[in-house]
């Protein structure tokens, strides 16, 4: 998986229960995936049309730190999926834990909101990456 994105959760993060808003670590997920499809499918042109499950495995604390990786699950003719992970990161042992993980998907619109293919160069692109993760 590829580093998308860091957070670090703050004060104003925190609900009553002294941990992350799972609403804010789901909007983060999103945003995050959002900045990989559209730079994968060189388009800003990306909407999400589907996420899947969430399990919050582990609390995030103020102060934490956070990363999210991504990488590309499949690359459909107006679609894109992505496994997303949340990982919780310590700053002292460089020790990753997962705290969350979906997938997302995204499709390529025109101006109307009507889907559009993805590029071919994309695609060319993305099936070469996968000749090389097979080798």
């Amino acid at each position: 998986m590829k580093l998308i994105t860091k957070k670090i959760v703050l004060a104003r993060d925190i609900g009553i229960h002294g941990n992350l808003f799972g609403g804010t670590l789901m909007a983060w997920i999103d945003e995050a995936a959002a900045a990989f499809a559209t730079e994968y499918c060189y388009t800003p042109n990306m909407v999400t049309v589907r996420v899947g499950e969430l399990l919050f495995k582990k609390p995030l604390k103020a102060g934490q730190h956070l990363r999210i990786l991504g990488e590309v699950v499949e690359l459909g003719t107006t679609s894109i999926t992505l496994a997303l992970e949340a990982r919780k990161y310590s700053l002292y042992s460089g020790e990753e834990t997962l705290v969350c993980s979906t997938n997302i998907t995204f499709v390529r619109i025109d101006d109307d909101g009507t889907p559009t293919p993805i590029g071919e160069s994309v695609r060319r692109k993305h099936h070469e990456k996968m000749k090389v993760m097979v080798a």
